[in-house]
C-alpha cells in the first residue's frame, strides 16, 4: 500500500501542492522534551524549491516551538492528507532550517510565494526543508471533509503590526523567544522587514 519516493514530483508533486493545509511535527533531542505538531494554513504560503526541498511561510502567533526545535536539531516531518478525493496521506521526512529577514537568502526564497502577501501575517521566517525520506501511505481512515476557504482572522489580527510592535507582541509571549524546554526561538527583536 504503501510507497517510498525518490523526489518530489509528478502527482506527488501535484497532490502535496493541492492541499489547503498540511501539519509539521518536531521535537528537541531531550528524550523528555515535548514534541510539537502544528497545522499550516493559508492558500499560497507553501512551495516545492525543487525536487527534494520544500518551503513554507512561518508567520506570527504566540509560540515558536518548531523554530526552536529546527534551530536545535534541523528535524522535521510534514504531513500532507487527503480530505477529499482519492485516499492519500504523503509524509516528507527531513531536516529544516528558518531563514529570517536579515538572511541573504530571503528575498530569493520570498519569490517562491507570488500568490501570497505575507505583509499583514506578521511574517517571521521562511522554513526551508530538505527530504531525507517521502513516503505516502493509503489513508483509508482519514474523514471526508470539505474546503471552504481560509480564515481572514490572521491577517486582519496581524496586519495592525509593525515590526517594533511585532517584536513587542512576541516579547510578551512567554514561548517565543525560548521554547517550552528552554531552547532558543525565534530571535528577537525581529530584523527590520525588508524593502521590497
Amino acid at each position: 500500500m504503501g510507497k517510498t519516493y525518490e523526489r518530489i514530483d509528478g502527482r506527488l508533486r501535484s497532490f502535496i501542492e493541492a492541499q489547503p493545509m498540511f501539519f509539521t511535527a518536531t521535537a528537541p533531542l531531550a528524550g523528555d522534551g515535548t514534541i510539537n505538531l502544528s497545522p499550516k494554513g493559508l492558500r499560497g504560503s507553501f512551495a516545492v524549491l525543487d525536487e527534494l526541498t520544500v518551503a513554507y511561510l512561518d508567520f506570527a502567533g504566540s509560540n515558536a516551538e518548531t523554530i526552536a526545535h529546527l534551530r536545535e536539531n534541523g528535524r522535521i516531518t510534514l504531513m500532507w492528507c487527503a480530505f477529499d478525493g482519492p485516499p492519500n496521506i504523503v509524509r516528507v521526512h527531513g531536516r529544516g532550517e528558518p531563514v529570517f529577514r536579515d538572511d541573504p537568502r530571503w528575498a530569493h526564497l520570498l519569490a517562491h510565494f507570488p500568490d501570497i502577501d505575507p505583509s499583514p501575517h506578521g511574517l517571521r521566517a521562511i522554513v526551508v526543508v530538505r527530504a531525507d525520506l517521502i513516503r505516502d501511505t493509503c489513508g483509508y481512515a482519514v474523514p471526508l471533509m470539505t474546503y471552504q476557504a481560509d480564515r481572514d482572522l490572521h491577517g486582519r489580527r496581524f496586519a495592525r503590526e509593525d515590526d517594533a510592535s511585532l517584536s513587542a507582541y512576541f516579547a510578551g509571549k512567554q514561548h517565543v523567544a525560548s521554547s517550552i524546554d528552554g531552547l532558543p526561538g525565534l530571535p528577537l527583536p525581529l530584523p527590520p522587514t525588508p524593502a521590497a
